[in-house]
């Protein structure tokens, strides 16, 4: 891995969850702690990350946590238009999973009216967005914070699904690769995602269309483990006759 690559891939953790040491980023990727010291510095001069002593975390992070915000608002046009879509999958008496991330938060903002509707998610702020509605159940996971993305997880996270069996869950992704599959920033979130797949009976993966290709740094498993992709009209022809590959259902949703 180049220096650069090696730089992006600190950066993408470090935006998942947060913070990172630097004994830990040693070992993940394998060189000296002298190396990602070099590597933070680079990363603190761009303006990406702020050094403490043993790591980095996020610049704002404080701000975004204090106001309920996401990190990740790019792409919402496309990702407003797949919670449209997905929303007409969930029906009066449905249980769901919103797992936590950008495009599930619009899906929660889209969200009402209902009398009897069930959401389960780790992301603090959709249980704030559904909370105040009569209507609708929520229940949070417990777990480890993530400020970055508001979220709860970990193996109490996980554990939280033991024994639940849902509906739906719309499953949120960072990457979707040929050889890796589903992929994720986050090592603490693939047990929580796994979790969240085997309690549900129909698996709705929301991804904008520029996630298609990217690979992130764990692998969720391949693309079979879920039953729908929702995504937007920006979708290469070529990303298409690829995932056509899988047994997985595409349902592309048009911009207003």
């Amino acid at each position: 891995m180049l220096p650069y690559q090696r730089r992006e891939k600190i950066l993408e953790l470090i935006r998942e969850d947060g913070h990172a040491k630097v004994t830990e980023l040693s070992k993940i990727f394998k060189v000296t702690e002298v190396t990602i010291r070099q590597d933070l510095e680079r990363l603190e001069t761009e303006g990406n990350i702020v050094r403490e002593h043993g790591g980095a975390y996020l610049k704002n992070i404080d701000l975004n946590v204090r106001n309920l915000s996401l990190q990740n608002q790019k792409n919402l046009a496309e990702k407003t238009s797949i919670a449209r879509k997905a929303v007409e999958f969930i029906h009066e008496g449905d249980t769901i999973i919103l797992d936590s991330g950008s495009t599930t938060t619009e899906i929660a903002k889209l969200i009402s009216g209902y009398r009897n509707l069930t959401v389960i998610t780790n992301a603090l702020n959709i249980a704030f967005i559904l909370g105040a509605q009569a209507g609708i159940n929520v229940n949070v996971t417990g777990g480890e914070f993530k400020a970055p993305t508001l979220s709860l997880t970990g193996q109490k996270a996980s554990d939280f699904f033991q024994n639940l069996h849902v509906d739906k869950l719309f499953l949120a992704t960072a990457g979707i690769v040929l050889k890796s599959g589903l992929t994720y920033p986050g090592i603490s979130d693939i047990c929580v995602k796994r979790a969240m797949i085997e309690a549900a009976n129909e698996i709705y993966l929301v991804a904008d269309s520029t996630k298609i290709g990217k690979n992130s740094f764990a692998s969720l498993g391949p693309l079979s483990l879920i039953n729908y992709l929702i995504t937007d009209s920006k979708i290469k022809p070529d990303d298409i006759e690829w995932l056509k590959t899988y047994d997985v259902k595409f349902v592309i949703a048009e911009q207003e």
